[in-house]
């Protein structure tokens, strides 16, 4: 296998809620209320939306805010990625990753091993340049049962209630988590960070009708018979779990430029003509000068 390479769950199209708008010259993300599913084809429109798209939307009156969900793993953590990143703005490159107890940086001398304090207590995170990433890969269609399709969050409140309730239903189920009927659920909030106005996040539940005594006895059954006919789940996982850790930053490089407008505030062509003497927002816009900046901050972190 080549190294460096993370070999990821195959995607087949990705789950969002939010779209990214024009705002005072600048390429935004802007939150919205519904789930919308897109393949993995753009046009000058922006992404393209699957078919399945339409299909769950025939039965939700409109508005998609409830998507029924398989997990392709038992272990949460194959599920759901996620970790402290800064990124370039400018490439979306990937320069230091951490779980708030250590952290891998990209520096002139390659790829080394840090504390990692979080975002609160380190220096190179100031103006918001380091947050939280998550990736849920989740299963939407019986066609193919090894794809999947990802939902991307900077997000606490998505990260941390996906978490809890991967954890949970794994326990409860005995570790039969991708045997459960689950859907994901959008569902909203108001907190003083918010100015009261309505915020969104995933939560991740059964499906509708469906109790948890029977969901937990029929992911049993269904675990017993997948065995009989030879399906090796405990392989499957260990598969995935090589394909996380070939590589030290787990991001797929189609994907950096989107990383990088859903982090940061992107400037369109008109804005940026009129500012191109103008100071960055950010002291650190460059990969030279983040690894520089890395460099000098290296005692200060330690």
């Amino acid at each position: 296998m080549i190294k460096g390479l993370t070999i990821t769950p195959p995607v087949l199209g990705r789950i969002s809620i939010g779209r990214v708008i024009v705002k005072d010259g600048k390429r935004l993300p802007a939150k919205d209320d519904q789930f919308t599913i897109t393949s993995q084809v753009q046009n000058k429109d922006g992404w393209i939306n699957h078919p399945l798209d339409e299909k769950l939307r025939e039965n939700s009156n409109g508005k998609l805010r409830q998507i029924p969900v398989r997990m392709l793993f038992n272990d949460p953590e194959l599920n759901l990625r996620a970790e402290y990143t800064l990124f370039d703005r400018q490439t979306g490159r990937p320069l230091c990753v951490g779980d708030g107890e250590q952290c891998q940086r990209r520096t002139n001398k390659g790829v080394e091993n840090h504390p990692c304090p979080s975002p609160d207590r380190c220096p190179l995170a100031q103006g918001g340049a380091c947050k939280p990433y998550g990736r849920l890969y989740v299963n939407l269609s019986e066609d193919d049962e090894l794809g999947t399709f990802i939902f991307r969050t900077t997000g606490f409140n998505s990260i941390r209630t996906l978490a809890a309730r991967l954890s949970y239903f794994a326990a409860v189920s005995g570790n039969k988590l991708s045997c459960l009927p689950l859907q994901l659920t959008l569902r909203g909030k108001s907190t003083t960070q918010s100015y009261r106005t309505p915020i969104y996040f995933v939560d991740l539940t059964l499906r509708d009708g469906i109790t948890l005594k029977q969901a937990v006895q029929d992911a049993q059954a269904i675990d017993a018979e997948l065995s009989e006919h030879g399906f090796d789940q405990a392989a499957l996982e260990q598969a995935a779990k090589q394909g996380y850790v070939n590589s030290c930053f787990e991001v797929d490089g189609d994907d950096l430029a989107e990383v990088a407008e859903e982090f940061y505030p992107m400037e369109t062509d008109a804005a940026s003509n009129q500012q191109n003497n103008s100071k960055s927002e950010f002291p650190i816009n460059t990969v030279a000068s983040i690894e520089q900046g890395l460099r000098q901050s290296v005692t200060a972190v330690s």
